[in-house]
């Protein structure tokens, strides 16, 4: 299954790792050094021009991404259990 998570991007459900709030996420300290190196390891990707509401967190074979969405965890999360 996939899980559509904004402007025309979509994942497969099986290689979300996580789905988080970025205004909770971002408190952390260590959770902004993790954000601050897969930007830096060029793993970010933002699929919205407007402000980011969730960070999904994203993995196969190894590889690892970020993606920002403007779509809120909550709205993500119905999406995912309404695709099964």
């Amino acid at each position: 299954m996939y899980l559509h998570i904004g402007n025309e991007q979509i994942l497969r459900k099986e290689d979300i790792i996580g789905i988080f709030d970025i205004e909770n996420a971002s408190v952390s300290k260590f959770t902004k050094e993790f954000l601050s190196r897969s930007q830096q390891e060029g793993q970010v990707v933002s699929v919205t021009a407007d402000l980011p509401k969730s960070i999904i967190v994203w993995e196969r074979n190894g590889e690892r991404r970020l993606y920002l969405s403007q779509l809120a965890p909550a709205t993500l999360r119905k999406r995912s259990c309404v695709l099964g």
